[in-house]
């Protein structure tokens, strides 16, 4: 088509456009589309597949040269993937838990909920070998992006020293959703609903009757426990109760248990009382045994989730 005039072009096409009277010094570098068809948008949720030949980690917060449409921009990355499998009650967050499985194509929505991840994840273990589990991630741009919708997205480490052998691309996908409000992060982001998974550990202190325990350990003395208050524990006999507030100023608190201790608990958490023993000499004042404690103290677990863009930061249990 080269010298010939044309009456239209297409993707891959390079088009000179002839205008007369005008004085290209004015014309900036920019994008010629149809109206509608391109965006700014200052953060953006993809779909992520990690390229093969790309031998480092994709680190949650890390940076990466992200290129859509014709800009290449810096923009901070966040993964997240579907929940765990059978998370009803989420398990401790120091060992990631393996995705539920899923299709390739699964839709993105800002109904479901996501896990949060560290990074993302392979699926290259040896307990579960397999194709990576469909996953996303969350870009936030350092300045803003013009593209279409559904853009083709790759994400690169071109800080790499270009001598080294190593591949610079690390992963590729497809824009799934943008954020347009500059404001995003308290306009938009509180909709998207991933969550972590958080899990404390206490020991009971003793019992104060047949449906209520004392706990310990478990918060320190500054926290707030109103903020706990109606949560859910379990306790390392097999009991459940709830949390019904604080018990004095060190960070105790009271547990009820609705169904009722087992009797082998109470024996168990039965405190020796203390026996006062003599003085050695007249006006030596008496003294007292320490209570005796079990080898095995009884643990609380306290497992909750918590949105990472909730403003509120509120506890959710299932």
């Amino acid at each position: 088509m080269f010298r010939k005039p044309v009456s239209g072009a297409m993707q891959g096409d390079r088009v000179g456009v002839c205008v007369t009277q005008f004085d290209p010094k004015l014309l900036e570098r920019g994008v010629v589309c149809t109206p509608g068809s391109m965006r700014n948008f200052y953060a953006a949720v993809i779909s992520v597949r990690k390229i093969g030949y790309f031998k480092g980690s994709l680190a949650t917060r890390a940076k990466f040269h992200i290129t859509m449409g014709h800009e290449t921009v810096m923009a901070r990355v966040a993964f997240f993937g579907l929940p765990p499998v059978g998370a009803s009650e989420p398990p401790s967050d120091t060992t990631p838990p393996p995705s539920q499985p899923c299709s390739l194509d699964t839709p993105f929505t800002f109904e479901r909920e996501y896990f949060y991840q560290d990074q993302y994840v392979t699926g290259q273990r040896e307990a579960s070998p397999g194709p990576d589990p469909e996953q996303w991630a969350l870009l936030e741009f350092e300045r803003p992006v013009t593209c279409p919708s559904l853009c083709l997205v790759i994400g690169s480490k071109l800080d790499t020293d270009i001598h080294a052998n190593a591949c610079r691309l690390a992963f590729q996908g497809r824009l799934l959703h943008g954020f347009e409000d500059k404001g995003y992060a308290e306009t938009a982001l509180p909709r998207l609903r991933i969550y972590k998974t958080k899990h404390k550990e206490g020991q009971v202190e003793r019992v104060t009757d047949d449906y209520t325990v004392i706990g310990r350990n478990l918060f320190k003395k500054e926290t707030n426990l109103q903020l706990f208050v109606g949560l859910k524990v379990t306790l390392s006999t097999g009991e459940s109760g709830v949390i019904e507030g604080g018990f004095g100023q060190s960070g105790k608190f009271r547990i009820r248990v609705q169904e009722g201790l087992c009797p082998e608990t109470k024996q168990l958490l039965t405190s020796t009382s203390k026996k006062k023993v003599k003085g050695g000499s007249k006006g030596e004042p008496a003294h007292e045994e320490e209570p005796k404690t079990h080898s095995q103290p009884v643990s609380i677990h306290l497992h909750f989730k918590r949105y990472v863009f909730d403003p509120h930061k509120k506890m959710v249990q299932s």
